[in-house]
């Protein structure tokens, strides 16, 4: 490294930084902002029923998906060894486990946020460029009732839903993935799993899964918001958005772990 670029190591990291607090800060003020429409409640209704059916329900299908494979992934990554100590028994405990507390709301989060949480960015986003938050202005509305408020409320709401169909998706992709690859009935896989799987362990699973939702949904507006430079602006929003929130799931889940044990 030539000392040029030595003696501009140090600006480069201090800008970063710069960077990264203005976004954070951004982030929380829009939180800020977002939280005081909730008393008394001022969210367009029309936008938060369309924006629940939209990022939710038609979310089901890939999120199926996603949990189908989860659950028999989960138990193909065991199978070695189970094979190797004779454990049929401990098979249901550890998939369900394992797929209720940290793996299936982690993937459902990275999923839910490369389809839904890029879109709304480059939604918002496009309208920004196009001027029409600020004609909602001009016209007395405002934007993060309006715009914000109801696709928070909706990402939350139904990432906590979508986990819960996922859970139940990844146990069934888990049972049938036991019997066809290491023979365990399914009676077998459900009498390990029940006992041993306390309320909590799926309890957290969800409440991780609701604090992955509001990562995203508010990483995913203020990139969207603060969308400048046109066309080519909107793919820079969409693709910071969709790294920041991946990057602020990893931390979320990270120090959740500690404190929900």
């Amino acid at each position: 490294m030539s000392g040029s670029r030595l003696l501009a190591l140090p600006a480069r990291v201090g800008a970063s930084l710069l960077s990264l607090a203005d976004q954070i800060g951004g982030m929380t003020l829009l939180l800020s902002q977002a939280l005081k429409r909730l008393v008394p409640p001022r969210v367009d209704r029309y936008e938060l029923v369309r924006n629940l059916h939209r990022m939710g329900v038609q979310s089901v299908p890939i999120v199926m998906a996603t949990a189908a494979f989860t659950g028999a992934i989960m138990v193909i990554q065991a199978a070695p060894l189970v094979e190797r100590f004779n454990a049929r028994e401990f098979v249901g405990w550890g998939a369900s486990f394992v797929t209720f507390r940290e793996v299936g709301p982690l993937l459902i989060a990275l999923m839910f946020n490369g389809r839904v949480g890029a879109n709304n960015a480059a939604e918002l986003g496009t309208m920004v460029v196009t001027e029409q938050v600020d004609g909602l202005r001009a016209l007395a509305i405002d934007p993060i009732g309006y715009l914000v408020m109801p696709r928070i409320i909706a990402m939350v709401v139904m990432i906590f839903m979508l986990t819960i169909l996922g859970d139940g998706v990844a146990l069934i992709g888990s049972i049938i993935t036991g019997d066809l690859l290491l023979d365990v009935d399914p009676r077998t896989f459900l009498a390990s799993a029940i006992p041993m799987l306390g309320p909590w362990d799926v309890i957290a699973g969800l409440i991780k899964s609701a604090l992955f939702g509001l990562m995203i949904a508010v990483t995913s507006c203020y990139f969207g918001l603060a969308t400048r430079g046109g066309a080519p602006g909107v793919g820079r929003s969409v693709n910071a958005s969709v790294v920041a929130a991946a990057t602020g799931i990893f931390v979320a889940d990270y120090l959740s772990t500690f404190v929900l044990g």
